[in-house]
């Protein structure tokens, strides 16, 4: 007999909001997790020190706001879990040369009021732009959290309408099309790029510019927002909601092999040669491109695309830093209270397209993208009081224009000290006299810890090309969370509809795992 209705593999919160809704469905599920930790690229450690507590991949939680799971409380992540988010009045920042900056609030007109201290037409431009992404936000944002549409009536669907017509328009140009044909002022037109490319793109690459016009409406409708105590308070509630709903996890428990019987799921084997079998199916977070290692018998022609899906086109480099005291800005105390907060030593576009050139051709910049900040001016309870940690993010190259991959365990900690003198015109105190500990996270790293999703060191499991996006995400094949050939088995990841970053797109997953079993997904999350 089967020891479970659904085995997972992997507890990334994805696999976790997948594994919580089967099991609110009466569903007896095992997760396992070859990690010692639970939640993936979701989660709050000790990285350095005991008591400085340090996101390890995702920080800020924007598109997930607006997920129903959160909206409507489906699983009681806030009511009963302790999920407790925090939403600054300071969703984003840029910092200029001499303490100029450029904030975007929530509040729309005091954004528009920033943005005057340019360009007065600019911030009018911005007043209609992000009124207009609001408004288009409830048609956009409806597909996201479910099973998507296929490719061609997704476009049809959009193609028949004025707003939908707009997006089309969005996804087929680059951001920095978009932001020169509405914009006059280089200092809003950095200010917007570089927090688009905060999803991996490249400024000026085709079918990048829905950023663009989806991320004002996502700043002033839903906010930018952490978890109180750190990212992985997202996963320690869904943890405890699993665990309430009688769900079972392992963790250290490391996936070999997806045991497929007569084109069928039947359950996960370990490294160890542990079997353990499952009736209803198997979910798995498993890249297109390490598919076939799990799985025997994948179909050659789906193995050949799977194995054409694109990287996006950056990793990143990240560093977390124990500090003695928090950082002090020499721009003044209220841009430390951004969310997210970006670092420019120039005032023209063309020198932000200059570094991302150096990426585009897989070389190091020698002038960083800097972003990053202290999260202890809105959070002080994640490090001791008095004290600081600061979290530094730099686009870079998964493999390095004539090197290997493995060239950054040699090359980090040169790379890491370039890009800390680089934050000094712009933050007093954060030399090595103010450093109490540090860790750095090369692209190799990012994907040494999560191998079978940040493949190529792509937090975001693949490019949002329009190519790979949709019912295309990542490929046809699979854009349905299901795998030609292999019955029961769902996939679940970065690297599927709706795509990277904090979505709680195991929702999704799930839906199309009732469906297939004949469960009332309605009446599941109204219980």
């Amino acid at each position: 007999m089967p020891d479970y209705d659904v085995v997972v593999m992997g507890a990334g919160h994805n696999g976790l909001v997948a594994a919580c809704y089967l099991a609110k469905a009466g569903k007896k599920v095992l997760i396992l997790e070859r990690q010692a930790f639970p939640g993936g690229g979701v989660v709050t450690l000790e990285l350095n020190s005991p008591g400085y507590r340090h996101d390890l991949h995702s920080s800020c939680h924007i598109m997930i706001q607006g997920n129903p799971m959160l909206t409507e409380d489906e699983l009681g992540l806030k009511a009963r879990y302790g999920l407790n988010y925090r939403y600054s009045d300071v969703p984003y920042g840029s910092i200029f040369p001499d303490g100029k900056t450029l904030i975007t609030y929530k509040d729309l007109d005091k954004a528009c009021a920033e943005i005057a201290k340019f360009n007065a037409r600019d911030a009018e431009t911005y007043r209609a732009f992000a009124k207009r992404s609001m408004e288009m936000l409830p048609m956009f944002a409806s597909g996201l959290y479910s099973p998507p549409l296929p490719l061609g009536p997704a476009m049809a669907m959009f193609d028949s309408s004025d707003e939908g017509r707009l997006i089309l328009d969005a996804m087929s140009r680059s951001s920095l099309d978009l932001v020169n044909q509405y914009f006059e002022g280089d200092h809003i037109k950095i200010h917007l790029l570089k927090l688009v490319t905060e999803n991996l793109q490249l400024p000026d690459e085709l079918g990048t510019g829905m950023g663009i016009f989806l991320m004002p409406g996502i700043i002033h409708k839903w906010g930018v927002s952490q978890p109180v105590g750190g990212s992985g308070g997202l996963t320690d509630a869904l943890v405890r909601c699993f665990e309430d709903l009688g769900g079972e996890l392992r963790l250290e428990a490391e996936v070999s092999r997806v045991i497929v019987e007569a084109g069928e799921a039947k359950g996960l084997q370990l490294t160890t040669g542990e079997v353990f079998r499952a009736k209803d199916g198997v979910v798995a977070a498993l890249h297109p491109r390490v598919l076939s290692k799990f799985v025997e018998g994948i179909d050659p022609e789906v193995e050949r695309r799977n194995q054409a899906v694109n990287p996006s086109p950056q990793s990143l480099f990240v560093s977390h830093y124990d500090l003695r005291e928090q950082t002090k800005y020499t721009a003044g105390k209220e841009i430390t209270t951004a969310t997210m907060l970006e670092y420019f030593p120039y005032e023209d576009v063309g020198s932000l397209l200059d570094d991302f050139d150096y990426l585009r051709r897989k070389r190091i910049s020698p002038r960083r993208l800097l972003g990053g900040g202290d999260e202890t001016h809105g959070d002080p309870s994640r490090a001791p009081e008095g004290a600081g940690i600061f979290h530094s993010i730099t686009m870079a190259p998964y493999c390095i224009e004539g090197k290997t991959p493995e060239y950054w365990d040699e090359y980090k900690e040169q790379y890491a000290a370039e890009t800390l003198r680089q934050y000094d015109p712009f933050i007093s105190n954060l030399g090595y006299d103010n450093i109490i500990a540090a860790s750095h996270w090369s692209p190799l790293d990012m994907e040494r810890s999560s191998p079978n999703s940040f493949v190529l060191g792509d937090m975001h499991g693949c490019a949002p090309y329009v190519y790979q996006m949709m019912g295309h995400r990542p490929t046809s094949d699979l854009g349905q969370y299901t795998v030609p050939g292999v019955e029961g088995l769902y996939l679940v990841g970065p690297f599927m509809h709706p795509g990277g970053g904090v979505y709680g797109a195991g929702r999704a997953t799930a839906i199309r795992m009732f469906d297939d079993l004949d469960i009332d997904f309605e009446s599941v999350v109204a219980r």
